[in-house]
């Protein structure tokens, strides 16, 4: 394994642990128990990569093939289950956490399709669905309107982070300056919408135009 193989597995690892802590925040705003919060982490960390693999069907799934990565998202559920009562804002935690892993997963999932024979637009829109998938998972089991949904900029910036990242990777430029191009794309965009409440415009019906009456 190279150096960038192994820099994309520790961000695989990354990810997973920092969903698995974005669906225990939300746990925490249920209140639910401890298995409660294992369970919504798990969905949270894997849902975008298990739907992302059954598209391009790689079998098994990659947390079959993987023992320690569901230990590693409930290990990071159970901190979040012991520690959220200290976090001031837990949904602005949330928001945070979600961004980067929103971020790295959209480039990781990318790169998967890439490596599974996808081609670029294939990859674009598997990126996206890798960092998304999870949290509208997450949203409808916890009955809470999907970030996705919200007006604020998020899948977006999804897929910003991959196309940058494939763009760049067909470039050709070296994966690593690709990769951390397009995560920092991703978490840029996310970040920013956050921060300074950056959204797409909604659509703005007319105005009902009045008619004189006919005489």
């Amino acid at each position: 394994m190279d150096a960038f193989d192994t820099g994309l597995r520790i961000l695989d690892l990354l990810g997973i642990a920092v969903f698995a802590a974005s669906g225990a925040l939300v746990a925490s705003r249920k209140q639910m128990d401890i298995v409660g919060f294992v369970l919504i982490g798990v969905i949270t960390g894997f849902g975008g990569g298990t739907v992302r693999d059954l598209l391009l069907g790689r079998t098994p799934i990659f947390w079959l093939k993987a023992p320690e990565l569901p230990a590693i998202a409930a290990a990071a559920a159970i901190l979040v289950f012991f520690f959220a009562h200290r976090v001031e804002s837990r949904f602005k935690a949330l928001l945070w956490a979600d961004a980067v892993g929103l971020a790295l997963y959209a480039v990781l999932g990318a790169e998967i399709a890439l490596i599974a024979g996808a081609n670029p637009w294939a990859a674009v829109l598997l990126g996206a669905v890798t960092a998304t998938a999870g949290g509208i998972i997450r949203d409808v089991v916890c009955n809470e309107l999907p970030l996705i949904l919200r007006k604020e900029i998020y899948i977006t910036a999804a897929m910003a982070a991959a196309t940058a990242y494939v763009v760049l990777r067909l470039a050709p430029l070296p994966r690593d300056v690709a990769l951390v191009s397009g995560i920092a794309i991703g978490f840029t965009l996310r970040g920013l919408s956050i921060w300074r409440g950056w959204s797409l415009p909604p659509f703005r019906p007319r105005p009902a135009r009045d008619y004189p009456d006919a005489r």
